[in-house]
């Protein structure tokens, strides 16, 4: 990337504010935009204080018209679009909501894009943008396509229509990263990986935890740093590309539970609720396309990656 900033939607939120700290050490200029409805300044706080020559943070929404000007002023050579409504429940009983943000958000940002000759676009998607696979198609590649389950799957499947259609139309370069179940810091409980944030806060509070279903439900839960190396990655890698991002190991649900009650002594079994609408049962992710066009691969166990978020969210409850 040159000496132009970069551009980070949603950056005040979990993955984007890992990404941001991550693109200031690389050494680049990081203009955030959040309008936080869901995220937090206090997860931006260490970008901040450590990179306040190179960090501006612009509180808006983007679908109400502030980012021409923003783009028109700052002219970023490459955006990283993360901003998203992605609580799988909210869209089923709020598909209205979901789609303004997740289809108009989008569209607002390919247009400001448009606007400056933005040279890339980086698309966070979702393995929920899929529907469910049988057992012996797992794990899922990119030839994989399977109408979405919820509101949200499906919007963020337009989407991605609509980066092709700009790229056709207007010459956008894009590379789209569907992602599988992401943890780490700074995770709220909304998001197919909020689990690991429900459970560890609530094991770290000694209050009761809920599965939902039998549990044997499996994800591939991927942590955010490998998430964020493989952002930075695309910005300069896989043209065109949609490239699935993940472990492609399996994790039940409540093999998760256990593994989490291990590393924190909670003594309690599990409270089971009834399965929720909109929620595949089993996803897990091929990831070799993504080695051979980014030369990325994850590096972080489950035990590592869950050990790095036990001691953040302990740290926060103790703030």
């Amino acid at each position: 990337m040159s000496d132009r900033p970069v551009v980070v939607t949603g950056a005040a939120g979990f993955i984007g504010s890992n990404l941001v700290l991550r693109l200031l050490e690389d050494g680049h200029r990081v203009i955030g935009v959040d309008d936080l409805s869901t995220g937090a300044l206090g997860n931006l706080a260490v970008a901040r204080e450590r990179h306040a020559g190179r960090f501006e943070f612009d509180r808006l929404d983007i679908r109400q018209g502030g980012l021409p000007r923003l783009f028109e002023r700052l002219d970023p050579e490459v955006v990283f679009h993360l901003a998203a409504q992605v609580d799988v429940r909210r869209s089923v009983e709020d598909p209205v909501h979901d789609a303004s943000i997740n289809v108009l958000g989008t569209l607002a940002v390919l247009e400001a894009s448009r606007a400056v000759d933005v040279r890339k676009i980086v698309y966070a998607s979702s393995i929920g943008s899929y529907g469910e696979p049988s057992e012996h198609e797992l794990p899922v590649d990119e030839s994989f396509d399977r109408p979405a389950l919820s509101p949200y799957g499906v919007s963020k499947r337009v989407a991605m229509d609509y980066l092709r259609s700009y790229e056709l139309l207007h010459g956008i370069d894009w590379t789209a990263l569907t992602l599988a179940n992401v943890y780490g810091p700074h995770q709220t409980t909304a998001g197919e990986g909020g689990v690991v944030a429900t459970f560890a806060g609530r094991m770290l509070a000694g209050q009761p935890c809920t599965v939902f279903g039998d549990g044997e439900q499996t994800r591939d839960f991927v942590y955010v740093d490998d998430v964020v190396h493989a952002l930075v990655l695309a910005a300069d890698r896989a043209p065109g590309r949609r490239l699935l991002i993940g472990t492609g190991e399996r994790t039940s649900v409540l093999q998760l539970f256990r593994a989490l009650a291990a590393a924190t002594g909670y003594p309690h079994e599990p409270v089971h609720a009834p399965a929720r609408d909109g929620e595949v049962h089993h996803s897990c992710v091929d990831a070799r396309a993504a080695a051979r066009e980014l030369g990325w691969k994850p590096w972080t166990t489950l035990e590592e990656g869950l050990a790095a978020t036990l001691a953040w969210a302990a740290g926060t409850s103790r703030a």
